[in-house]
């Protein structure tokens, strides 16, 4: 087999292994990302679970405001009735009587209601907080786990980067080129070999005299249908 096709091989090889890190690397960083996600997610629903609770305490003043008013309101009415001249002004002085008390019973019965909520929120805050320390425990030792693994894979990347370094050093650099122009469109498939007479990046059949060129290994052949260069596996060629 012609040389350079040969460093062409070794070269498609070295890049699908440096590629194939990346997802080594997504994946270790998933884990720590997603409790990281956890932990933002529980922050906000404390953040918003406390600024509910804070309107439902204006709400609940505003109606303790409002009984103080009725009951201002009432004890103002009672000192009236005391000078009441007519049974149609008593009769009226008790409507508004009965209209204040009335008021104020809805007004306790709201607070009553708005109190239950409250307390039902600050409960899911104490237990979102809980929550909270168990991840905020947790995520320094998922950290430090996530790193250890993305050290080894990075040792691993150098190792393999230094490989590309050395084989790209006594390459072609006319064949380099042309490699690297094929794989910024067909990135993992630009060597691909070729089984039963066909291309294994296009997967459509070569005509014989590609074919027998492929076989020969003597240069580098293209794909016809898509410009991939082809090789013949070793166990094709025995």
């Amino acid at each position: 087999m012609n040389q350079h096709l040969k460093q062409l091989i070794e070269l498609a090889k070295i890049d699908n292994e440096i590629d194939a890190f990346e997802p080594q690397i997504e994946e270790a960083n998933y884990k720590y990302e997603a409790a990281l996600a956890k932990k933002e997610s529980i922050e906000k629903d404390i953040e918003n679970l406390s600024r509910e609770i804070e309107e439902e305490e204006l709400k609940k003043r505003k109606n303790e405001l409002h009984i103080q008013e009725l009951s201002d309101k009432l004890e103002d009415l009672a000192k009236k009735s005391a000078d009441v001249k007519t049974e149609r002004e008593m009769k009226s002085i008790q409507l508004e009587e009965e209209i204040a008390k009335e008021q104020i019973a809805f007004a306790n019965e709201e607070i009553a209601r708005l109190e239950k909520i409250i307390e039902a929120k600050k409960e899911q805050i104490e237990s979102a907080k809980e929550t909270l320390q168990e991840i905020e425990a947790n995520l320094a030792s998922v950290k430090e786990e996530v790193d250890t693994k993305l050290a080894q894979i990075q040792a691993q990347r150098e190792e393999i980067f230094k490989k590309k370094e050395q084989l790209i050093s006594t390459m072609n650099q006319k064949g380099l080129a042309f490699y690297q122009k094929i794989r910024r469109w067909a990135k993992n498939s630009a060597v691909v070999p070729v089984r039963d007479q066909a291309c294994m990046g296009c997967y459509m059949v070569i005509s014989e005299k590609v074919y027998a060129d492929v076989i020969k290994g003597d240069e580098i052949v293209t794909c016809p249908h898509c410009g991939r260069i082809l090789y013949l596996e070793e166990e094709s060629a025995e």
